[in-house]
């Protein structure tokens, strides 16, 4: 086990867990979390994930109260003193209601006190609450995306920056601190439908990971196009232009273990957190195996089941990573160091196998 963790590249893909630090209700017992137990509960999934030689573990960035995390580099700061190998990165920084000075600054900081395991996947975001907290109008959120990205990008290759833009005060020969471990944060950015977004992660260099959280992952194909297009056309060769997923799932010994434990804590999950004027149905027990039917990007299931789905985008995208959110609705976590395990060393053997041979 510790030869293999040691070797991160020997395997046909990146293995990761995810987090949004959700506060969800029990659906057994009718309790809340509290956010420090939610928050010391990321840290032990996070040396679970350490240990079991998973390579990524991602925070993401909410601002509501039904949410434990609104800073993933202070929280990953915290998993970083607690893990040793594993790779940390926000799961997403929404760079459009963030200033990129400060995004950098802080993980750079992250770099320096985990030994150079800090990334960066920033995003438009999917909610709408970072806007007016921050003071951005949401009918910009693509310009000012577009050019906070840009503006990361200088700062992560240049310890003094000269800059101006429409949306951020300008810059002039500013000293750019602290410096990172590595020689360059690697950066990503997320999308979760939009080809303008992907195209813009091919055009700057960034890897591009997709949310595919449902439905049949082949609809996805065109974002894929789209970044590795613009990509090549920007002078970028194919195998610098890496292609991630995340998605949700559980994992158990047999996909009737997997449906009856997951099935309860996202049915509820689904229901939590509904907002608006939105209508959600309640999401019965038929409906949620038919999402996670063996078509879907849903990964409810056996190890057997969830490696076929994952080797499968991989055929499709040439997938260099698979980042997976197993904790949605509260799952307890015993039963996450479970699927933990099960992703290590039960999928990961599977996909390997049939991505390489080995």
């Amino acid at each position: 086990m510790e030869a293999e963790r040691g070797n991160l590249t020997r395997h046909a893909i990146q293995f990761g867990i995810y987090t949004l630090g959700d506060l969800a209700r029990n659906p057994r017992t009718g309790e809340w979390m509290a956010p420090r137990q939610r928050l010391q509960e990321l840290i032990e999934a996070a040396k679970l994930a350490d240990e079991a030689g998973i390579e990524l573990f991602g925070v993401g960035e909410h601002h509501r109260l039904d949410f434990a995390v609104s800073s993933p580099p202070v929280v990953l700061a915290a998993i970083a003193q607690a893990t040793k190998r594993i790779r940390l990165t926000s799961a997403t920084t929404v760079l459009s209601t963030a200033d990129p000075v400060r995004v950098f600054e802080d993980f750079a900081t992250l770099d320096l006190l985990s030994d150079g395991r800090a990334e960066i996947i920033s995003s438009r975001g999917a909610f709408l609450e970072p806007f007016p907290l921050f003071g951005y109008k949401l009918e910009q959120h693509e310009e000012v995306f577009a050019e906070h990205i840009r503006l990361l990008q200088l700062l992560n290759e240049k310890e003094r920056v000269t800059w101006e833009g429409r949306h951020r005060t300008a810059i002039k020969q500013a000293e750019i601190a602290p410096r990172p471990l590595q020689e360059r944060l690697p950066l990503w950015i997320g999308v979760g439908g939009t080809e303008a977004t992907a195209a813009l992660a091919g055009s700057c260099g960034t890897g591009l990971v997709m949310a595919i959280l449902k439905g049949d992952p082949a609809a996805y194909k065109p974002l894929v196009e789209a970044y590795r297009t613009a990509g090549q056309q920007a002078g970028y060769k194919n195998e610098s232009l890496p292609v991630g997923v995340t998605g949700h799932g559980y994992i158990a010994k047999s996909a009737e273990q997997a449906i009856d434990e997951f099935y309860p804590y996202y049915a509820h999950y689904k229901e939590q957190f509904k907002r608006g004027d939105r209508v959600f149905e309640p999401l019965t027990k038929d409906a949620f195996m038919e999402l996670a039917a063996p078509h879907t990007a849903f990964m409810v299931g056996s190890p057997e089941q969830v490696a076929e789905k994952i080797v499968s985008m991989h055929e499709q995208f040439g997938l260099t990573r698979y980042m997976l959110q197993m904790d949605v609705g509260g799952v307890p976590l015993s039963k996450l160091a479970q699927a933990i395990e099960l992703l290590a060393l039960k999928v990961r053997p599977l996909v390997d196998r049939a991505i390489v041979g080995q």
